[in-house]
């Protein structure tokens, strides 16, 4: 539906009340992936395909929640839910409990809503539509009920939602783009103080110094494969493990954001190699977000190209989240000219590959990534060239 117009009138159609309207954007990550978790540095960026949301108020504490997505129903009430207890009984639907949950647990006085969501973030991409899911029904949720919150309380309360309600152990950085990122930059995280910064991406895009300008393309492989989660799952446990046997001969090392190129070079031997592996990749990319950050400041999108080039190397060498039909899309990217950087995006096991392309290349990138995918994998991709955008917003304040 995605037409604000249409969706306020379906919901007046099915609740016989005017909602307010309110969207929270999906993201893709530029750099920085798989260190949310391990307290480290991220750099996502919001991009403009959205979770809508159109809320109304009830007063007899029952939830009353449709998908336009999958043409689905669910009702429940604030006693029904507990952190890991009773859900809504649908996958989807356990996010918006999860977050009413949530806001209930930290006091806001929820008396019941109606809800009419409507989502264009590609699903199973790797682009975050839970998050998206989870921050605009927060937005909504909050504010029909008459309060707001500031945009990193947003973020933490929808990431709990997610860990205790829904039953994934995700880090922040999803919920924290979704809410906080600002059109025209990309967002510098520091996942453990949760202190972040705003940088010139479109600037930076649009070239320097003569330089030509550049998009940012998304490739999507429509792969997910079923070990996804629970390699997800196992690498989160090899870092913890890694943290545990390090801290006995290095005690600063509370978190792999601790660890230093020199720790793991003095210390590696406690570890397996490829426990080993694991914790060069969250200590090599941490720093990459750090020299990515620098290199947008700097107008260098080669450099960056560089840096996202190395995230990929690493991703498939020592994280080992990468699959055939990423390293394909990848390696087609970098045979094409006018290509800048690219690496996968996400949690990995299938998704998208985030792209920096010349613009003058685009038409060009984009007719090659397809037929050569196609001719790899059986399938054509879907390509989406990005514009980025703001956090979560009420549309009709």
């Amino acid at each position: 539906m995605r037409d604000t117009t249409a969706l306020r009138s379906a919901f007046e159609r099915r609740f016989a009340a005017a909602p307010a309207l309110f969207r929270a954007p999906g993201r893709v990550n530029l750099i920085g992936e798989h260190t949310d978790y391990n307290g480290g540095y991220v750099m996502p960026v919001a991009i403009g395909f959205y979770t809508y949301v159109a809320a109304a108020p009830r007063s007899d504490g029952r939830f009353v929640v449709h998908s336009n997505n999958v043409d689905q129903t669910v009702e429940f009430s604030l006693d029904q839910l507990a952190p890991g207890g009773t859900r809504a009984g649908t996958h989807w639907a356990d996010y918006v409990s999860g977050v009413a949950g949530c806001l209930r647990d930290a006091g806001v006085r929820l008396s019941g809503a109606n809800l009419l969501i409507d989502g264009a973030v590609p699903l199973g991409a790797g682009l975050s539509s839970s998050a998206a899911l989870e921050v605009a029904c927060a937005l909504a949720l909050s504010q029909t009920a008459g309060q707001s919150l500031d945009r990193v309380a947003l973020a933490r309360l929808c990431q709990r939602a997610e860990n205790e309600y829904v039953g994934m152990r995700c880090g922040i950085m999803d919920q924290f783009a979704s809410s906080v990122c600002r059109q025209g930059h990309a967002l510098r995280l520091d996942c453990r103080s949760l202190a972040y910064e705003h940088l010139p991406l479109e600037a930076s895009l649009q070239g320097r110094a003569g330089a030509g300008a550049a998009r940012l393309v998304i490739c999507n492989s429509l792969v997910r494969h079923q070990l996804a989660g629970g390699e997800y799952n196992t690498r989160r446990a090899q870092c913890e493990q890694a943290v545990r046997l390090l801290a006995r001969v290095a005690p600063q090392v509370q978190s792999l954001r601790d660890l230093t190129p020199a720790l793991l070079q003095e210390h590696g031997a406690v570890l397996d190699d490829v426990v080993r592996r694991r914790c060069r990749h969250v200590v090599t990319e941490n720093q990459r977000v750090i020299d990515a950050g620098a290199a947008l400041q700097a107008g260098d999108l080669a450099r960056f190209g560089r840096l996202m080039q190395q995230s990929h190397a690493s991703l498939r060498e020592d994280y080992e989240v990468s699959c055939t039909e990423l390293d394909g899309l990848v390696e087609l990217a970098q045979g094409i000219e006018g290509t800048i950087g690219a690496r996968m995006t996400g949690g990995g096991f299938g998704g998208c590959t985030v792209n920096l392309v010349r613009e003058d290349a685009v038409e060009r990138f984009c007719a090659h990534i397809a037929e050569g995918y196609t001719r790899l994998c059986g399938r054509a991709p879907e390509i989406y060239v990005c514009n980025s955008a703001d956090g979560a917003q009420r549309l009709d304040a």
